[in-house]
């Protein structure tokens, strides 16, 4: 497993770096307009090439990309470029936000999924005929949609939740689950559709296995058939589309937060590239980045306790 986790470690950091560097590429096409956005459009060329200088943006890509990297091995993110708030204390403060309606609406979804993929696949009835009815639907609508029919449900038809976020600084849960029950339902509902029909075939194929049948012919209870060797040898598959739609929403995520005005890493991210605020952008790419490696190694990491074959490929 160790040789296994190194591999796994040694790519997350290639993905990281190439990444982050793109991503700086890509930014330093589009900061020609910081400086004026900065001092406004009253600033004279001369205050415009001061900003410049003092920002770094005189300096040629290499350079830059060098400086930005040297600073980031440090632990320094920098400020942001237009309200010095620092990049850690920003993304400290709007992080706990998006993860928390992420992973709530990943984990309710595999539970959901699994339990509905299970019961279409094992019920060839009009069960699997209402599962993939729904899934199918569920597919089809996007997320932030489904967050707008939520709204014009829930907060202006029905005015059970705020219009507005009511999490700040020192809310309780109340506030919490107020305003992020909504947005996690969205998610929840375009998320399992996939996932469920991704369950119901891996185990329709578990099912017609060799060594299912030898189980049966055993005596074993359907029971443990389904829970102790079907759906562990069918968890794989499951996983991976969980990980695949667990980025998917952290790109789906930046949508519904100004659908729902939620304080998160995406209203933080659309702001900061609007106003080109590099520090910011840099920060918010690196750190999903990272989340999205870690995610992905602690599947790989189930998938290879699941599966010993995972591990030797």
């Amino acid at each position: 497993m160790l040789p296994f986790l190194i591999r796994r470690l040694a790519s997350g950091a290639v993905v990281l770096v190439a990444v982050c560097c793109l991503a700086f590429l890509l930014l330093f096409f589009s900061t020609d307009d910081v400086a004026v956005n900065i001092l406004g459009e009253q600033a004279t060329p001369e205050q415009i090439a001061a900003k410049n200088a003092e920002l770094g943006l005189d300096q040629p890509l290499l350079q830059r990309l060098a400086d930005w990297w040297v600073a980031v091995l440090s632990g320094d993110f920098g400020s942001s470029w237009f309200n010095n708030e620092t990049v850690v204390g920003a993304l400290a403060a709007r992080l706990p936000v998006t993860l928390t309606v992420v992973a709530v609406a990943i984990l309710a979804i595999g539970v959901l999924a699994t339990t509905l993929g299970m019961t279409a696949a094992v019920r060839r009835g009009w069960a699997d005929r209402a599962v993939q009815t729904g899934a199918a639907i569920g597919d089809a609508l996007p997320s932030f949609m489904i967050g707008l029919i939520l709204v014009s449900i829930f907060v202006v038809a029905l005015p059970w939740f705020p219009a507005v976020s009511v999490i700040a600084p020192g809310s309780g849960v109340s506030a919490w689950v107020a305003s992020l029950t909504l947005p996690m339902i969205a998610l929840l509902i375009n998320g399992v559709a996939a996932s469920a029909q991704q369950v119901r075939g891996a185990v329709l194929t578990q099912l017609s296995r060799d060594h299912v049948r030898t189980l049966r012919s055993r005596g074993l209870p359907e029971r443990e058939i389904l829970f102790r060797h079907v759906l562990r040898s069918a968890a794989p598959a499951g996983l991976t589309v969980l990980s695949l739609q667990f980025i998917g929403m952290l790109s789906a995520v930046v949508v519904l937060e100004q659908v729902f005005a939620l304080p998160g890493v995406g209203t933080l991210a659309v702001q900061a590239t609007t106003t080109g605020d590099l520090p910011l952008v840099m920060g918010v790419v690196a750190y999903t980045t990272v989340i999205v490696v870690v995610v992905n190694l602690l599947v790989d990491l189930a998938n290879g306790w699941l599966n010993p074959k995972v591990r030797v490929a």
